[in-house]
């Protein structure tokens, strides 16, 4: 599985284990500004990484409203739906970068460095998020 953290400027890419039991944050994509080239981009890593699902963080506001945040990722995906053949989930992005924030800050990363990699950690707990609830609703099915 693929997951993107997507923004308006930087999209940023995780992957999970051949097993789908954890995620690692892999690249981010600086975005160049063209809706397609930008979708096309994606769907290229995602073909690329020869994945079988694409797991995308859709932003919501802190009580779970939608915003016009909300409105641009599901344009995208829903472009990206149409240039890939794979299935694409959704998963609630919430949180996601302040906590990849907090490890960087933990992790001594220097502000100016922090653009560079929290948009693909923050891409690895929204994976993390989603991997989690199929684990799940795995184990409910039993």
């Amino acid at each position: 599985m693929i997951a993107f953290d997507i923004g308006d400027k930087r999209i940023g890419v995780a992957i999970s284990d051949p097993f789908n039991e954890y995620a690692m944050p892999c690249e981010t994509y600086f975005r160049v500004g063209k809706f397609d080239t930008d979708v096309g981009a994606i769907a290229d890593i995602a073909l690329s990484r020869g994945v079988g699902t694409i797991v995308c963080g859709m932003p919501v506001n802190f009580d779970g409203s939608e915003s016009i945040q909300t409105e641009k990722t599901r344009r995208f995906v829903e472009a990206l739906k149409e240039r890939t053949s794979l299935p694409v989930e959704l998963e609630d992005e919430r949180f996601t970068t302040m906590q990849a924030r907090e490890v960087q800050i933990q992790g001594g990363v220097k502000r100016g460095d922090r653009k560079k990699s929290v948009d693909s950690i923050a891409a690895s707990y929204i994976l993390e998020g989603y991997l989690a609830r199929m684990r799940t609703r795995k184990r409910e099915n039993r």
